[in-house]
């Protein structure tokens, strides 16, 4: 901001003769290089500071006008150089504005006492009557919350978290609303308690209160027409646009929210998608999308999440109020008019047909299809292995993300076969082998949890979780000996034992053990430094991955340690596993062209492109 100096007899008097008004001329400040012949019909009152007016501004695609301000009272205001504020209906009171900021056409525009800019507002996800478990502010990434959420039981760890947010807040809460640089707001009726960064753009808004929008260079905010934010914060690259409805939410990157959305008390992750429906209380994670208006995210915990039309989610206990939340896995799906019971655990990629009951728990079977039949539950596990869902997500997710690579705060691993999704594949495997040795071979369906597994779907279940065991093993083997051609042993073992999935991170379950206790015993200080425990975790994924898994190549293969015969073996292993798993996506794919529903040439595409499969084999 400028060095401003008091205005001159010859301003006032130019001022004046242009309808301008103050209460007190001795408290108007202005740049050095300050023109008043571009101010007409302003009042002001308290302290006001204006920069210069040296630049035009584009308004609209070719259309330019000079900076200045017409039409507008203006009260304990700082405006950076070249502005263009008019038509200001009511007033702005109590703001800073940057440079080349636009505002016209707005009503009004003002900070209060008490103001929060939506930073500290505690809500609950998941459980929609908790007491609170996430903490908004700007800097929240979607492994901050999963880890309060996960954790929200451990009351010590809970207020050291508390705190670091806390104090971070305080040391970046700014003393009035502020309107960064190269800022367009226009045909808005009221802002209120605001910080919108620099290069964000709010045009035909209604309400915005209590908000933050983090524009920067690496992604503005666009805040549509008829849009209502209230206690809640945007981050880079998103859009909330017609008629968008959010109370108490976190928007984090390149996010879209559209056509009259609402959503209370949730938060949504990198470039996840929301239109038309509504969210209550959703944990939503990376890549959660939901297109349709009678869809009702509530009460549930997603990441690389699509739901079908009129998908609805039950978190009641009956009389006893929505107590019940459910946790579907990464790369979990809901039909059309699917119904969930709550509580509910569904595994890894796992797909939803029909109305849901007897709470499932499939995290062990991941990639299955539960399918409801009147008051019959079926389950076929591994059956997502072999789609052509499957085959094109974990392609396009990757080509999908919209963030500017230098500004990622959320962690994103797109592995599909990792540790976590690979440890509960083993775990399937393993039910679905003792259920045939305890049942035997002579029965047509198994009982898993009330839920009815036909007998060729537990053995192609078994079939296919082996294929992908293969592939995975492969994968990471053929990686590891383009960087060391000896097979070394991995020295560390940090990341044998369970795995977890952290909204997008994928970690051993020992480091988050060991975050708990560095937070539980002071030894992070700050909030920043929790967030990079977590980036350093997701830079060492390659190499706690290869400590997990050269233990699972031992144990699948009987072996002590893997030698160059023994690799040989494993790829071998890995490409007829690779094309078996490609045979199976061309069968999928085939009957879907057969049932007339996808056209020959998208056909044809899809499958040339299964068949430049073979060109990752080596």
């Amino acid at each position: 901001m400028n060095d401003y100096r008091p205005l001159t007899s010859e301003e006032i008097e130019v001022l004046k003769s242009n309808d301008c008004w103050a209460e007190d001329w001795t408290s108007i400040n202005v740049s050095e290089d300050f023109k008043p012949n571009y101010m007409h019909r302003v009042m002001l009152y308290g302290e006001v500071n204006i920069g210069a007016f040296n630049k035009n501004v584009e308004v609209s695609q070719g259309f330019v006008k000079h900076s200045g301000i017409n039409n507008a009272t203006l009260r304990n205001v700082t405006i950076g150089d070249d502005c263009l504020i008019e038509n200001v209906g009511n007033f702005i009171n109590n703001y800073t504005i940057g440079d080349d900021c636009y505002i016209s056409n707005i009503s009004t525009m003002e900070t209060t006492e008490g103001a929060t800019f939506g930073e500290g507002n505690l809500v609950s996800v998941l459980n929609e009557v908790g007491e609170g478990n996430v903490i908004l502010f700007s800097d929240l990434n979607s492994q901050l919350a999963a880890f309060m959420v996960k954790h929200f039981s451990d009351k010590e760890l809970k207020e050291n978290i508390r705190q670091l947010i806390k104090t971070d807040i305080e040391n970046k809460a700014p003393e009035r609303g502020q309107i960064g640089s190269n800022v367009k707001i226009v045909n808005t009726k009221e802002i209120t308690n605001c910080v919108i960064n620099d290069l964000c753009e709010v045009n035909g808004a209604s309400r915005l209160s209590d908000c933050t929008l983090l524009g920067s260079v690496h992604g503005n905010v666009y805040v549509g027409t008829g849009v209502i934010i209230e206690n809640s914060i945007i981050a880079e690259g998103s859009s909330v646009i017609n008629s968008v409805k959010i109370q108490d939410c976190f928007v984090g990157e390149a996010c879209q929210l559209s056509n009259g959305f609402t959503a209370s008390a949730s938060v949504f992750f990198a470039n996840s998608y929301m239109s038309n429906g509504e969210a209550c209380a959703a944990f939503c994670g990376p890549f959660t999308a939901s297109h349709h208006k009678s869809s009702l995210l509530i009460g549930g915990m997603f990441s690389f999440y699509n739901a079908g039309s009129a998908t609805n989610f039950s978190n009641h206990a009956y009389k006893m109020g929505p107590m019940h939340w459910g946790i579907l896995e990464r790369g979990s799906k809901t039909a059309s008019g699917a119904y969930l019971l709550m509580p509910a655990t569904l595994g890894s990629f796992s797909v939803c047909f029909g109305k849901l009951m007897h709470h499932p728990n499939t995290r062990n079977l991941p990639f299955a299809y539960l399918i409801a039949d009147g008051d019959k539950m079926f389950l076929i596990p591994g059956r997502n292995i072999t789609t052509v869902g499957l085959y094109r997500d974990i392609k396009k997710w990757p080509k999908r993300d919209l963030r500017a690579p230098e500004n990622r705060k959320s962690i994103v691993n797109f592995d599909w076969l990792s540790p976590f999704s690979v440890g509960e594949i083993l775990k399937g495997k393993k039910i679905l082998e003792n259920l045939r040795e305890v049942t035997g071979d002579n029965v047509s369906q198994y009982l898993y949890h009330e839920y009815i597994i036909p007998a060729t779907s537990l053995h192609k279940g078994i079939k296919y979780y082996d294929i992908a065991l293969r592939i995975y093993m492969g994968a990471v083997l053929k990686r590891v000996l383009k960087r060391d051609p000896a097979i070394t042993p991995p020295s560390p073992q940090i990341g044998v034992g369970d795995w977890d999935d952290l909204s997008g991170l994928l970690l051993p379950v020992n480091e988050e053990d060991r975050i708990v206790k560095d937070m539980r015993e002071g030894n992070i200080e700050t909030i920043q430094q929790l967030l990079e425990r977590f980036e350093e975790i997701n830079n060492n994924y390659r190499e706690y991955q290869w400590a997990w898994t050269y233990s699972v190549i031992c144990d699948y293969y009987g072996i002590s340690e893997i030698t160059l015969e023994d690799a040989n073996r494993i790829h071998e292993d890995y490409i007829r596993a690779r094309r078996s798993w490609i045979a199976e996506i061309k069968k999928d794919a085939e009957k879907e062209y057969a049932m007339g529903d996808v056209e020959e040439e998208v056909f044809r595409n899809f499958v040339n492109n299964l068949d430049k499969e073979v060109e990752y084999e080596n």
